[in-house]
């Protein structure tokens, strides 16, 4: 035992270690602010608290204990006193750094915690090392308010390494595209025009609403929300509401779709309800200066000519109808092919013109009983 002993220490006073060396040691001592290792040389090495992490408050007793084993590098052979100072949170770095270039190279996925949300961007922290990801790139559309993302755990890939300038930029949208383009590519597998499939309101815009299909978007322009006419797709849907659609149309990855299911189109039964002499009521939902068009039912819309509004002269209709006004009127026309429809009201008189309210009198004479008015006309044609 005494000559392995004396062979080790023979071993240690011969080794010989230089700067920036890695060496491999067990912890002897442990103290609040500093670790000494044994590292089978002539002198123990020593790492103070700054040279293990970045964190100023960590008691290093409470993270390290005797016994322990620990890789460290060299900063210095000799610190004046005789003892090997070393580093680890340096090593620790270089080794994240490897395998941060590692995961550059290989396009490797990675996952860290988002430690900072600013306008600009996220910053995300793998072992102390910094990774930004611009807010162009966290996204595959335009996120206004980052601060959702603060204290979660994302996937992301590198697309920029320069740790020397300290230049290391994430890239979390190039995974969102790859993997909406798979689940669109999975969607369209599988759709077929005419398909009826539920889907879930993600945007609304003026022309129509773009619906969630679970793996791709598709339109509902919004001349197929209904039969009817729509003035503003935010006035009938809302932002995350399933809506039940079909499948129109499908041009490579464009979806087109509808709510007009053929079964419910209102022309189908329209002959037998909207023929010549059937008496019916419908809202004016337009006007011109040669008629009023009246919606019979979403979809249905017939044509009440300025002639046919009343048996007296109309100039105009908006002379004597209004929009959302409810009317009785004749169907004197019914063209199935081209689907038109002409109304009168004259034919069942239920037209009633509105009453004009008499003039008031001249306000001079307003108060004066009617005797006296006549009696002072006469002194005046007296005078005369």
């Amino acid at each position: 035992m005494s000559e392995m002993n004396f062979e080790q220490m023979l071993d240690e006073f011969s080794k010989t270690i230089r700067n920036g060396e890695v060496v491999e040691g067990t912890v002897i001592d442990v103290k609040p602010d500093e670790i000494i290792l044994n590292i089978g040389y002539k002198a123990d090495g020593i790492i103070t608290r700054n040279e293990y992490t970045n964190d100023s408050s960590v008691d290093l007793t409470t993270v390290v204990s005797v016994g322990d084993k620990m890789e460290a590098k060299v900063l210095k052979v000799n610190d004046g006193d005789g003892q090997v100072v070393l580093t680890y949170k340096r090593l620790a770095a270089e080794k994240v750094s490897k395998r941060l270039e590692e995961a550059y190279e290989s396009g490797e996925v990675l996952t860290g915690p988002v430690t900072q949300a600013l306008n600009g961007g996220l910053s995300v922290v793998i072992d102390d090392i910094r990774i930004f990801i611009p807010a162009s790139l966290v996204s595959d559309m335009y996120e206004r308010d980052l601060s959702k993302y603060m204290g979660q755990e994302i996937e992301f890939v590198l697309t920029e390494f320069n740790p020397r300038r300290r230049r290391i930029i994430g890239n979390r949208k190039q995974l969102l595209v790859a993997e909406k383009a798979r689940r669109q590519a999975e969607l369209l597998a599988r759709i077929n025009v005419g398909d009826v499939i539920e889907g879930t309101v993600k945007n609304l815009t003026d022309f129509g609403a773009f619906i969630d299909l679970g793996g791709a978007d598709g339109l509902l322009h919004i001349s197929e929300m209904s039969w009817g006419r729509v003035e503003n797709p935010k006035k009938i849907y809302k932002v995350g509401q399933t809506v039940r659609v079909f499948i129109k149309d499908i041009r490579d990855t464009k979806i087109a779709l509808s709510v007009k299911f053929p079964e419910e189109n209102p022309w189908n039964n329209a002959a037998e309800k909207y023929a010549a002499g059937n008496i019916v009521t419908g809202r004016i939902a337009r006007m011109t200066d040669f008629g009023a068009f009246v919606e019979l039912a979403p979809g249905v819309d017939a044509l009440l000519h300025v002639s046919q509004i009343s048996r007296e002269h109309v100039d105009k209709p908006s002379d004597v109808l209004s929009i959302g006004q409810e009317i009785e009127a004749k169907i004197v026309d019914f063209n199935e092919d081209d689907r038109k429809i002409s109304l009168s009201m004259k034919a069942i008189g239920s037209f009633v013109p509105p009453v004009k309210e008499e003039e008031p009198a001249d306000d001079a004479y307003a108060d004066e009983p009617a005797a006296d008015a006549a009696e002072e006309t006469s002194e005046d044609i007296v005078e005369e």
